[in-house]
């Protein structure tokens, strides 16, 4: 099972397997403090995307579509292949630093992993 959570939000044990998922490192935030597994830049929007977005909510289907060409490349495929694994044995949250909870990254990652 995935699920997705800002960063910034208080771990959970309920949170079970936690990666972040942003090619940059939260402002403010130390690494103990994130209580990561694992931070998984190659899953990231490339610096070029993250740039072209901007987080603009006009541009979130075509940033979707670009994201998901990003994620289709060979490169990642064994990431992908291990996340899904892990996430049909155990809970796995992919976290986040954007403000904005309704379009992000790790919410288009958790479709592509959930074949949606």
């Amino acid at each position: 099972m995935f699920t997705t959570k800002r960063i910034y939000e208080e771990a959970s044990p309920r949170d079970g397997r936690r990666y972040l998922v942003d090619r940059l490192w939260p402002r403010g935030l130390t690494r103990e403090k994130a209580g990561l597994d694992g931070w998984l830049k190659d899953l990231a929007p490339s610096d070029a995307l993250r740039r072209w977005y901007h987080h603009e909510p006009a541009a979130w289907e075509e940033f979707r579509r670009r994201y998901r060409e990003e994620l289709a490349a060979p490169a990642v495929a064994p990431l992908l292949e291990r996340l899904r694994a892990e996430g049909e044995e155990d809970v796995v949250t992919l976290l986040y630093s954007a403000r904005d909870t309704q379009r992000n990254n790790a919410l288009c990652l958790k479709d592509v992993l959930e074949g949606k």
